[in-house]
């Protein structure tokens, strides 16, 4: 039985996510990132996370070559960072304000946490790469974040 693929992308936007924007730089130092909200923690001991990346992006090889990537989770005021990073704009990196991480890896400052990465695999998944990424330096600040929910931006509510 075939699924509908619309009514599969509706349902799986029933479930709500953070918004992230992935970076990585290349061997010149060109940076390279995009709007991903398909980011999950995957182990504690070991730290590693997992985000999928559409094998058809022109950034697979960038981050495929970097062998390091930072997440960036983004804070409620990042939304307009959120969405040049998801277009094909020509500097993507003109938005926000960044500043070098660890390994050289672009980081945006008032994200609510930014986590550098190593690569630690990829896998091929259907029509994406997943990568997983072991985590070697976190940093934390205390903003509210982007919410993504049923194909547009929502804040926080109140917690239970």
């Amino acid at each position: 039985m075939a699924i509908d693929t619309q009514a599969l992308r509706g349902a799986l936007g029933q479930f709500t996510t953070g918004v992230t924007i992935m970076t990585c730089s290349g061997p010149q130092g060109e940076r390279h990132g995009l709007t991903v909200n398909s980011f999950n923690s995957l182990s504690l001991d070991p730290a590693l996370v997992t985000w999928a990346l559409r094998r058809a992006s022109p950034l697979v090889q960038p981050f495929l070559q970097a062998g390091h990537f930072a997440v960036n989770v983004l804070a409620a005021s990042q939304m307009e960072v959120s969405r040049r990073f998801a277009s094909p704009v020509p500097d993507r990196f003109a938005a926000g304000q960044w500043v070098p991480g660890p390994h050289a890896l672009p980081w945006l400052a008032g994200a609510t946490a930014r986590l550098a990465c190593r690569t630690h695999q990829h896998l091929e998944a259907g029509d994406h790469l997943l990568f997983v990424g072991e985590v070697l330096a976190v940093e934390v600040e205390s903003h509210s974040p982007l919410l993504y929910h049923g194909g547009r931006y929502c804040l926080l509510g109140e917690p239970l």
